[in-house]
């Protein structure tokens, strides 16, 4: 199987290389919103109809080289067909951000240990930061049309790279671990030899519900400053979120090791069940970053030659580990312990969600391996 992922690399061009990005930046979003423009005039989406109605003045009137020109029509039409497909209206697309699109040893390449990009005044050769990026350059790792990206007097290259990966087989599987989602925990993990991991949250909840107050403040205001702070706010706090979900899935998936069953509750319907959910904590808990957590734990996973299921969470959290008995009783949420009415065994309410998710995936193993023998 192939398995693709986006590499943000942070290159580090001089000053008079920093000045030919960034008029190549300008040249390409004005171009990109030219085009724009004849699309939404003309309706056109055709290519090489598009490229006799703009080519001339993308050479002339924006200075771009010919490979240039190609890649801002097929940049507009690819936003178009997108936007066409999410929306009923036909509306404008504006290119309100600085972005360039890069075909691979074409318009960017890798030269002696430095990115080769081109610009409207030829190529230029910059370094780049390598922290965590030796892993792309190991020559397993194809790239595909990346991204000249300009953010916070920053530039960046967003690279999608695919890696061919051998499919992980289920009878290879020696630890399997059930991950329990939340919020006081991020997440709690418990696997096959009886370790529990508790991923602390609490933190991070303060942090998500402080900027949950900035927010209603500002929006009180109503000034366009404050919708610039507000859109500013937003960014950075995903910023940071995503950073935070990077480091659990990496923690997880290297605690589980290679050949292991990570078992992940389907938080799909999580928004469909904020009834249930106190409305001075409905924020937090709706805005969380369970699937895009989810998704990482996965890609990882399978980078790491593991396996991982979704179940369905219902019960996992009143059910008893040790004799099976389910109750809702059972769960003290506010406290978050779990006693069984039954056999009386008591532990934390996440580590038995983990513990009932592990129990699953024990199961689902063993289903599949019967279903091997012939």
């Amino acid at each position: 199987m192939q398995i693709t992922i986006t590499a943000k690399i942070q290159i580090l061009p001089d000053a008079k290389q920093s000045s030919q990005l960034r008029d190549t930046l300008s040249a390409v979003k004005k171009s990109l919103n030219y085009v724009s423009d004849i699309v939404f005039l003309t309706k056109e989406f055709s290519q090489p109809k598009l490229h006799k109605l703009t080519y001339e003045i993308l050479r002339h009137d924006y200075d771009l080289k010919s490979q240039m020109a190609q890649s801002v029509m097929k940049s507009v039409i690819a936003k178009y067909k997108s936007a066409k497909s999410n929306q009923h209206e036909f509306n404008k697309v504006v290119f309100k951000r600085p972005e360039y699109d890069l075909v691979w040893n074409r318009d960017y390449s890798l030269v002696k240990g430095l990115f080769s990009v081109n610009t409207l005044d030829g190529r230029v050769k910059v370094p780049f930061k390598q922290d965590g990026m030796d892993q792309y350059f190991d020559g397993s790792w194809k790239f595909g049309t990346a991204k000249l990206v300009f953010r916070h007097d920053k530039f960046f290259l967003h690279i999608p790279a695919t890696k061919e990966i051998v499919d992980s087989l289920i009878q290879d599987v020696k630890n399997v671990v059930g991950i329990d989602l939340g919020i006081n925990f991020l997440a709690t993990s418990y696997d096959s030899s009886n370790h529990t991991e508790f991923h602390h949250g609490r933190h991070v909840k303060h942090k998500r519900a402080t900027y949950s107050k900035s927010r209603k403040e500002l929006q009180h205001r109503q000034t366009s400053s404050s919708r610039r702070r507000l859109r500013l706010i937003g960014q950075r706090e995903n910023r940071w979120m995503s950073d935070v979900n990077h480091q659990v899935s990496k923690a997880l998936v290297k605690a589980a090791g290679p050949n292991s069953l990570l078992v992940l509750e389907d938080l799909t319907g999580i928004r469909n069940a904020t009834e249930k959910v106190q409305l001075k904590n409905r924020y937090v808990f709706v805005s969380w970053g369970f699937y895009q957590l989810r998704q990482l734990i996965e890609y990882k996973a399978t980078l790491n030659h593991s396996l991982t299921i979704t179940v369905d969470p219902k019960y996992t959290s009143q059910k008893c580990p040790q004799c099976g008995h389910t109750e809702r009783a059972n769960r003290d949420k506010k406290n978050h312990i779990f006693t069984c009415k039954n056999c009386t065994y008591t532990s934390n309410d996440d580590r038995v969600g983990a513990m009932n998710l592990r129990n699953i995936g024990i199961e689902y193993v063993h289903a599949e391996l019967i279903k091997q023998v012939p």
